[in-house]
């Protein structure tokens, strides 16, 4: 309850009486101060008019007095500056590191506010908040929106940066890696990068103009160019046909050449994939891709609309996979390209985050902009978390309103953090439970 009583102080949530200290001195909030997620203080720099004297400084909050021993506050110099103890229960005086009596004030948490936080930690109806969303103003729906998208292109950022630090500094690489892992479109997303992790692309540089070489080399270090990958039905007819032979013989030259080794084919997943999603298909899209040269880093960071997008991530696979989905199994003849669909997770994935970051990177606030606008420009994802959201009242008019609610959903509904979000501010406000 302590997190909620912080809240009750940031927010100025306090009852409609005079408020003062436990001895008596009357207290004016002017300024709460500055939270504090780090070790020290709960708020910093506040100001805080008691009786006559304006104090600048900072606040510690707990919800029994003698938890600033239990905290070791009392031995700490982080704590000589504090100038007010806010407490549910001042059960005992309190005293500084520095041998100062600070002065204490009772703040107790509204009961509405309290009924309101039990009944969306405990709601089993997901979202616990959905009855208020009808009640808050359009205006203030969007800039949540708006923040939690750019939260969302930051946390897309930080993994980036991370593949870049795993590159040594290769942002090549690290597009490489990203793109290769939305390939997996969800289910397989670590496996592909992975996989993208053990191409060396300076090797693959120079069987870029063979796109059998290229597809031995994905499909040998994914695992797939044994025995043991192919179904037991099937490896009779998969030898007969070669094309599995000729990759596995093109991989074994490869593998020698440079050195590679192949990660464990255990980590691909098969179960309720569709098989156009198959690991086959879709590293067979990527080997095209990559041979196309037409959608390196470069010529990500180009494009200024989606549709110019599109054109650079469209890609097909090689002519055995237009009968096959894996390896000796025959289907019906298709082309197997890219669905727009795919193409836009691509791009809402892939290239606005490549992009924003590298323009993070690169200080170029103009290319940080252009990102932000081809996503608002793309059509609004269509998945569960979305559906759900439109359930609940929420217009979700392009891919920047999906991403954000997908953000609200992973990091603020998953993790029950009403108390950061701006929906659950309003909830702990106004609702009647």
């Amino acid at each position: 309850m302590e997190k909620l009583l912080q809240y009750v102080w940031k927010h100025k949530l306090f009852p409609l009486h005079a408020l003062s200290t436990t001895d008596g001195k009357n207290v004016e909030i002017i300024d709460v101060g500055l939270q504090n997620n780090d070790s020290g203080p709960d708020f910093f720099n506040a100001k805080i008019k008691i009786d006559d004297t304006v104090w600048v400084g900072n606040v510690e909050i707990h919800m029994k007095s003698s938890e600033w021993y239990v905290h070791g506050h009392d031995k700490d110099e982080a704590y000589n500056n504090v100038i007010l103890h806010v407490t549910d229960d001042a059960d005992t005086d309190v005293i500084t590191q520095s041998g100062r009596s600070l002065p204490q004030m009772e703040l107790h948490i509204p009961e509405e506010i309290y009924s309101n936080y039990h009944h969306l930690l405990e709601e089993d109806k997901y979202p616990p908040c959905y009855a208020i969303i009808p009640q808050i103003p359009i205006i203030d729906i969007h800039f949540w929106l708006s923040s939690l998208v750019a939260e969302r292109l930051e946390r897309k950022t930080n993994d980036i940066l991370k593949r870049v630090k795993m590159s040594d500094g290769s942002w090549e690489k690290a597009y490489f890696m990203t793109l290769t892992r939305n390939y997996g479109f969800g289910i397989n997303g670590d496996a592909f990068e992975m996989l993208a992790s053990k191409i060396p692309l300076n090797c693959a540089a120079h069987q870029r103009d063979n796109i059998i070489q290229i597809e031995a080399m994905l499909m040998g270090q994914a695992g797939l160019l044994t025995e043991e990958a192919v179904q037991p039905i099937y490896l009779e007819n998969a030898v007969k046909e070669g094309y599995f032979e000729k990759l596995k013989n093109e991989y074994h030259f490869l593998a020698n050449k440079y050195g590679l080794k192949p990660m464990d084919r255990n980590l691909w997943k098969f179960l309720r994939l569709r098989p156009q999603n198959f690991p086959h298909i879709r590293i067979s899209q990527i080997a095209n891709l990559y041979c196309s040269r037409k959608a390196d880093l470069a010529d990500i960071i180009e494009c200024s609309s989606a549709d110019e997008l599109k054109q650079v991530l469209e890609t097909d696979v090689t002519p055995y996979w237009e009968t096959h989905y894996t390896f000796g199994s025959t289907s019906c003849k298709t082309t197997k390209s890219l669905s727009d669909t795919s193409l836009n997770l691509l791009i809402i994935n892939t290239a606005v985050p490549i992009m924003f970051a590298y323009g993070r990177h690169r200080g170029d606030e103009s290319l940080c902009e252009r990102a932000l606008n081809i996503l608002e420009g793309l059509k609004a994802e269509n998945n569960y978390i979305t559906r759900m959201w439109r359930m609940c009242g929420l217009e979700i008019k392009c891919a920047g309103d999906s991403q954000a609610l997908i953000q609200l959903k992973k990091e603020y509904c998953d993790t029950k953090n009403c108390l950061r979000c701006r929906i659950g501010y309003e909830y702990l406000k106004k609702f009647k439970v």
